[in-house]
């Protein structure tokens, strides 16, 4: 990797848990593609990972956005470039992180920081490799519990973005016809919770109504989900597992797997991060040249 402070040094982001192997996963990412840039690659979140004790991160705290780039500017560094570890354009990536960005140009007026798109661009129907990872999970977790043609539910987190949204219904048709090839063709969407309102339904249907719904209230359902680290939400005990064991309870017939999230130093996803790193330095030559 290069360490001059004239190069362009990466902060991957994820938005923070206080579990402490989201942090530990987003760390072993941040390593891989620290080889895979052949540049410093900072692993960092945006908010709560900095609750987590540093005993639980082999000793060493996890860092948080904002304070991590302050110190590398302090340190003389010049470009920053903010990869974030978001499927789409949530709330963080048009309106926090854009926020905090425009507060540190004003305190750094000579550094650049180039905020680069997320993961899934829905208008590239060809690039399929975060669905392939998701089908990948699938079928592994099938394999494990040896699961025939089971019934699957793509499942995030949920969201008031309805931009958010398209991605997971994106991501689901193309997961449907990578899972077609298996014989399963039974895969539906599910948000794992949402706000309240009509203004917010487009999250629906919620996963727990999903599972009380044909055909997924019966027989085997496997809950893909559409998480890259494990936390609160997808990981052991979380809350997508209480959603599951809940609707088991009330459905005598049902049997739910999840799949592992999908955050792991693949080679697929390194490549998708590289493009988005790519893209991010294009646009920041061009405003520098301009």
């Amino acid at each position: 990797m290069t360490t001059h402070k004239d190069q362009p040094s990466c902060f991957l982001f994820d938005n923070g848990s206080l579990r402490a192997a989201s942090t530990l996963g987003l760390r072993r990412l941040a390593t891989a593609l620290e080889a895979e840039l052949q540049h410093d690659v900072y692993a960092v979140s945006l908010l709560h990972s900095s609750g987590v004790a540093a005993a639980d991160l082999n000793g060493t705290s996890a860092r948080l956005l904002e304070p991590a780039l302050i110190e590398f500017f302090e340190r003389g560094g010049q470009l920053a470039v903010l990869l974030p570890l978001f499927f789409g354009p949530s709330a963080a990536l048009t309106d926090y992180v854009p926020d905090r960005v425009t507060a540190l140009r004003r305190r750094f007026p000579d550094r650049k920081i180039q905020l680069a798109a997320p993961l899934i661009n829905i208008s590239n129907r060809l690039d399929q490799r975060i669905a392939q990872l998701l089908a990948e999970a699938v079928i592994a977790t099938c394999r494990a519990k040896h699961l025939a043609q089971p019934a699957v539910v793509l499942t995030d987190h949920g969201t008031p973005q309805p931009a958010v949204t398209e991605v997971r219904n994106h991501l689901a048709r193309q997961l449907r016809e990578l899972l077609a090839a298996d014989g399963i063709d039974r895969v539906g969407v599910a948000s794992m919770e949402r706000r309240a309102g009509d203004a917010y339904a487009f999250n629906e249907p919620l996963l727990d109504r999903a599972l009380r719904t044909a055909p997924f209230n019966t027989g085997d359902v496997v809950i893909a989900l559409q998480f890259l680290q494990p936390g609160r939400h997808a990981g052991p005990q979380g809350d997508i597992a209480r959603i599951c064991e809940a609707a088991e309870a009330g459905q005598p017939t049902l049997r739910t797997f999840m799949t592992s999230p999908i955050g792991i130093p693949d080679p697929r996803l390194l490549s998708l991060l590289r493009d988005r790193w790519n893209e991010a330095l294009t646009t920041m030559s061009d405003s520098v040249a301009q």
